[in-house]
């Protein structure tokens, strides 16, 4: 009989920390329980955003302010520096990971929690146009930048994803809770496979700046709430590739 699966299993499965027989055990409990994967998918996402703002942090100097006076030289050795480190370290980790709980013991906002849903459902209204995907072209990206920039009422920079094969295709404005409307990204790759990036202003403020998932309708969709704008990103290339996707799009919008 195979022991319950917790959350310690869950953190340690993320981690790669699982002997191989309960890594295995683990990942067939995950294949039928979607959302507990989706959490699973969170966190790796998150580790690696900490990774890219924090790995500096372990190679800069002790400061001197912490380093013990001379005469107690001969107990401040190697080990106790970088004991010092991580601890620096984890301060910085807990306050940016401060409010980050699961989403079943903070639920977002119900105006947050129909972002996943909203994007979704204009994700499945364009992606099939093959003559009208956009209102305007990425060959009037400065015009296009500009004009949804204006009408949100903030700065828009649609995320670069050529390094991985996906080109901006063009952007809409589409209806929204609010008189700004909502702006929607295009991107295609070289197999006519297609993402969107929906970017809703004055979103309601979320627990945490991670991003979360959510399936709608087959469609799969990565989203976070940073500053005043909710984004999400939705696509029909598998979990694994959009949770990859999504990342990227994530380190450059999610700071």
């Amino acid at each position: 009989m195979n022991t319950p699966i917790s959350e310690d299993d869950l953190h340690a499965y993320a981690d790669g920390q699982l002997s191989p027989e309960r890594q295995t055990q683990v990942a067939a409990w995950l294949a039928v329980h979607p959302e507990q994967r989706a959490q699973v998918d969170a966190w790796r996402a998150q580790v690696v955003v900490l990774h890219r703002e924090f790995d500096a942090v372990l190679d800069e100097p002790v400061p001197a302010r912490l380093l013990p006076p001379p005469a107690e030289d001969h107990w401040f050795n190697a080990r106790k520096a970088a004991a010092v480190a991580w601890l620096m370290l984890g301060g910085v980790v807990g306050f940016f990971l401060r409010g980050e709980t699961t989403p079943e013991s903070h639920p977002l906002p119900v105006a947050t929690s129909s972002l996943p849903r909203q994007a979704a459902i204009a994700h499945a209204v364009f992606v099939p146009e093959v003559r009208h995907p956009v209102e305007v072209g990425a060959d009037q990206e400065a015009h296009l930048v500009a004009w949804l920039s204006k009408r949100l009422g903030s700065e828009l920079k649609p995320p670069q994803l050529d390094a991985v094969g996906y080109k901006l295709v063009g952007g809409r404005l589409l209806p929204g809770d609010s008189k700004k409307g909502v702006a929607q990204f295009m991107y295609e790759n070289v197999n006519r496979d297609r993402l969107t990036l929906y970017v809703q202003p004055d979103a309601p403020a979320a627990d945490g700046t991670g991003f979360r998932y959510a399936r709608e309708d087959g469609i799969d969709v990565f989203y976070w709430v940073d500053g005043k704008f909710g984004y999400a990103i939705s696509g029909s290339t598998g979990r694994d590739d959009m949770l990859r996707l999504a990342t990227l799009v994530y380190r450059q919008h999610g700071k």
